[in-house]
């Protein structure tokens, strides 16, 4: 058995204090780490619903009436290959005016499979068909779930639509003038006077994407289309969320700095803290390390045994912190305990999400960062006389 492995288990840290601010330290890591993820997930996930991660559309505009698009394009399978594009979704969309009562909103109906209506084609025109509408809509005009909401669709010819109020929402960009209320695809269909192939745009979906993945992908899915045989795909038109919302990408951008400055802050905290427990631990043991010296230990071998029962406070303050940071977000998680204000965080609760690489990544990089820290007090020990240590005793 290596020496200052045998010594190491003999002498015990009585950093207290140390421990419990590096325990803290890690939790607000771990913490910090996960609200991260949460709001990237979160927010990521809303701009998605509303406009799909890289949407598909026409280049022409049909003026009030909108223009339709073949809902599988001959590029489909090519778009498909392409690594992180997870699957197309077929969507139609158009303008409306909803009226309840003397108060008259804009808003856009957007027809997906989240919403699911069993109309027949004989009914659609008599019965309403279902629809979500958002939180917004609903402070405006004052309907709720179970109510019925009257539209206004205007193009050639001003059409009128009762649809059925079947849920409330909440969409990441609520403002009054993006507004959207969910209907059934087929319902939409039908309201524009198109069969099953047709569709206003195609959102594609993609598996976790950062802003320079999404704008990669749009690139090569507009490449495609530029240089496909088929004319009809070479007049449509391709953005993705990161360019449609560059201001909510940034703002994750930022967030994500801000990450890395608690990451650092903490430690840096931590490490000071250690570094005051690892100075009284020398102090206490002046007499042990001047024996060691007789015996004829080197410097660096000392050093590594006294920073070595500092890596292991370290590493029980981490598995602390980590336990008590992944219980905060299981609570936080299904119970959203701490709320927030939509309109300047987007979302109504503290999302939390636990990303096991970053929360791997942020524990090796604290902990190796800590025990850096912990070498400096390390280096006083050459300083020490054995011969004086042993006089003093």
């Amino acid at each position: 058995m290596v020496a200052d492995s045998f010594i190491s288990r003999k002498i015990k840290f009585k950093g207290n204090i140390a421990a419990v601010a590096t325990a803290v330290s890690f939790f607000v890591i771990i913490v910090a780490v996960a609200v991260s993820s949460g709001f990237r997930h979160s927010i990521r996930d809303g701009v998605a619903a509303m406009t799909g991660d890289i949407r598909i559309t026409p280049y022409v505009s049909g003026g009030q009436d909108p223009v339709p698009m073949p809902r599988h394009l001959p590029s489909e399978d090519i778009i498909l290959a392409i690594p992180g594009v997870t699957g197309i979704v077929p969507v139609v969309s158009r303008a409306g005016i909803v009226k309840n009562g003397e108060i008259v909103h804009g808003v856009i109906v957007k027809g997906t499979h989240s919403v699911i209506s069993t109309e027949a084609e004989g009914e659609a025109e008599k019965s309403p068909l279902a629809v979500s509408i958002p939180h917004r809509l609903s402070v405006i005009t004052g309907l709720q779930p179970g109510e019925d909401l009257t539209t206004y669709f205007v193009g050639e010819k001003v059409r009128a639509r009762k649809f059925h109020i079947t849920a409330e929402h909440r969409d990441i960009i609520e403002t009054d003038d993006n507004l959207l209320v969910y209907a059934g695809l087929e319902d939409m269909q039908r309201l524009n006077g198109w069969d099953s192939t047709s569709v206003s745009q195609l959102e594609v979906k993609v598996k976790n994407a950062s802003p320079k993945v999404l704008k990669d992908i749009e690139a090569r899915i507009g490449f495609i289309l530029s240089t496909s045989p088929d004319e009809d795909e070479n007049g449509l038109y391709v953005i993705s969320s990161a360019r449609s919302y560059p201001q909510i990408f940034d703002w994750l951008g930022l967030l994500d700095v801000n990450v890395l400055i608690v990451l650092i802050l903490m430690t840096l905290v931590a490490g000071f803290n250690m570094i005051s427990g690892l100075l009284v631990m020398l102090l206490r043991n002046i007499p042990l390390i001047g024996t060691l010296k007789a015996l004829g230990m080197q410097d660096r071998a000392i050093g590594r045994l006294f920073v070595r029962i500092g890596a292991e406070a370290v590493l029980k303050g981490m598995l602390v912190g980590n336990a008590l940071a992944f219980l905060f977000c299981l609570i936080q998680g299904t119970t959203h305990l701490i709320k927030l204000d939509p309109a300047n965080y987007f979302v109504s609760w503290v999302p939390v999400n636990l990303p096991l690489w970053g929360i791997l990544g942020a524990d090796i990089a604290a902990f190796l960062g800590i025990v850096l820290l912990m070498w400096l007090p390390a280096l006083s020990i050459s300083k020490i006389d054995p011969a004086e240590t042993v006089k003093a005793d």
